[in-house]
């Protein structure tokens, strides 16, 4: 199932959520590693500390793995709306802003 998924995220955390994207912790997760690192780099801000995204998910709880294993450690108010097709969504590049705000 599609869903187009809208979330917080909160600063302080974005230094350690890059490191686990980039350093292979995540995209070796199973199954869904691969699937998070990919939503995470075509995700979009879309207000002020909000991204949104679309990400597959076949669990009968949205995205329930992928909170428990991630998203919950580095996202607050995690919101998830079924849909039937991706659409677009308008904003600044989440993964740039992701790796800008992580260079030490």
């Amino acid at each position: 199932m599609e869903y187009r998924v809208r979330a917080k995220f909160v600063l302080k955390k974005l230094p350690a959520f890059y490191q686990v994207l980039v350093d292979g912790t995540v995209a070796n997760q199973k199954p869904d590693g691969a699937e998070i690192v990919s939503s995470m780099k075509q995700a979009k801000i879309t207000g002020p500390n909000t991204i949104e995204w679309f990400e597959t998910c076949y669990c009968p709880s949205p995205l329930k793995h992928e909170r428990e294993t991630v998203y919950d450690k580095y996202l607050v108010e995690i919101e998830t709306n079924l849909v039937e097709e991706r659409g677009a969504i308008e904003g600044d590049s989440f993964w740039s802003f992701l790796e800008n705000h992580s260079k030490t």
